[in-house]
């Protein structure tokens, strides 16, 4: 049985250094935080809009995030990974809405994603395993989904506390740390395929991706699996969601394009980095990539050179939310195009030839889908399908 927690201490690890960073506590549902001494004079600015770098007991204000600070939810795992915890916390007999949001951390421990860490870790603490089998994991996952629970606890173990509805699995590969996505009950056999396909098409747009492959299968078409970019060799990199950083709740539709390009502009203050967000926000859109929420869009603190935007991450077909993207661009969610995408890039300060010249690189990235589809394995009717939703 998981003790509820009053107190937690959390800790960042950079250049292969543990540095504390403060306590939080929680008392009548709200959560206080108050950074270190030491912590202060590093300078590191964790969470420069909601957590910002300074003395005394910081209150969070948010009704988001069970009223968490949104930089220490990113470290909690959401959708599939939320489920398994819950369904083995009712397994011990527990309520999964009994736990707090400081329960929930101390389970992740030193394994969540990014660079914080959580102390005391609860002795069940999440552990990232070795390579194993993809198709017993995959039917692992499948058995789990058809109300077999004989693997729950394998399940949990592997999904560290990676965030996102579909299955997925952490592992150490040729001593790399990859994320490994299986399929849900409700994808199409070719989802690994699809999303592949999705990866390389983003890599011919232009955009910053991670290293992916597609991981063989005796059972299905492949898994789509990528090299974690918040891992670099034995360091880790601290990562903030838009989500996070913006206290955005991505289960809803609650953002504009606009609001992260602006993000983006005070938190980097690089043009190259407003270009990249601004290819992101292209892609998605010729792309018909609707699952566009504030959880997939990250950026990277480096300790040298400052904030950076992450390589583009969940790119792959989405309807969104009735039919919409999660994030609209400038008000328009259901038929954004070409002319609401020149009016975010002059927020940037992009100018309209450049931002021209990023719509046809993209578009014409795009336009060899069928390309992309036949090598990557997509069955031809969902290759056809997709087709026909791309704006090119």
């Amino acid at each position: 049985m998981i003790q509820h927690a009053s107190l937690i201490y959390i800790y960042l690890h950079i250049a292969k250094e543990k540095k504390f960073v403060g306590r939080m506590a929680a008392k009548d549902r709200r959560f206080y935080f108050e950074y270190d001494p030491a912590f202060l004079h590093t300078g590191i600015e964790l969470s420069p809009f909601k957590l910002p770098l300074k003395a005394g007991v910081i209150v969070c204000d948010t009704p988001i995030f069970e009223g968490l600070f949104g930089v220490f939810n990113d470290s909690l795992p959401d959708g599939w990974g939320r489920l398994l915890l819950d369904r083995k916390l009712s397994h011990l007999g527990q309520m999964p809405n009994e736990l707090t949001p400081l329960d929930r951390l101390l389970y992740v421990g030193n394994h969540g994603m990014g660079a914080l860490s959580y102390e005391p870790a609860n002795e069940d603490a999440l552990s990232i395993p070795s390579q194993e089998n993809l198709d017993d994991i995959a039917n692992h996952v499948q058995q789990f989904q058809n109300n077999d629970e004989r693997f729950l606890d394998e399940l949990l173990t592997l999904n560290s506390s990676s965030a996102g509805a579909r299955p997925k699995v952490m592992l150490k590969i040729d001593d790399e740390d990859w994320l490994v996505k299986f399929r849900s009950s409700q994808d199409p056999i070719d989802i690994g395929p699809v999303e592949f396909a999705y990866h390389n098409m983003a890599r011919a747009a232009g955009l910053l991706v991670p290293h992916a492959k597609l991981f063989q299968s005796k059972n299905c078409p492949g898994y789509f699996g990528v090299k974690r970019f918040d891992r670099n060799h034995q360091e880790r990199l601290h990562m903030h969601s838009v989500s996070g950083l913006l206290h955005a709740d991505h289960r809803i539709p609650s953002l504009d394009y606009q609001t992260i390009m602006k993000a983006t502009m005070l938190l980097t203050k690089e043009y190259h980095e407003y270009e990249k967000q601004f290819r992101a926000a292209v892609f998605n859109v010729l792309a018909h990539n609707r699952d566009d929420h504030g959880k997939n869009f990250s950026f990277i603190l480096d300790m040298k050179s400052g904030w950076r935007v992450s390589p583009a991450y969940d790119l792959t077909f989405s309807t969104g939310p009735g039919g919409e993207h999660c994030t609209m661009v400038m008000g328009e969610g259901r038929q954004p195009g070409q002319t609401h995408l020149l009016v975010l890039a002059n927020i940037a300060n992009i100018k309209k030839d450049r931002a021209l010249f990023i719509i046809e690189k993209v578009r014409d990235a795009v336009s060899n889908w069928n390309t992309f589809a036949k090598e990557a394995g997509v069955t031809h009717a969902t290759n056809v399908m997709i087709q026909k939703s791309l704006k090119i």
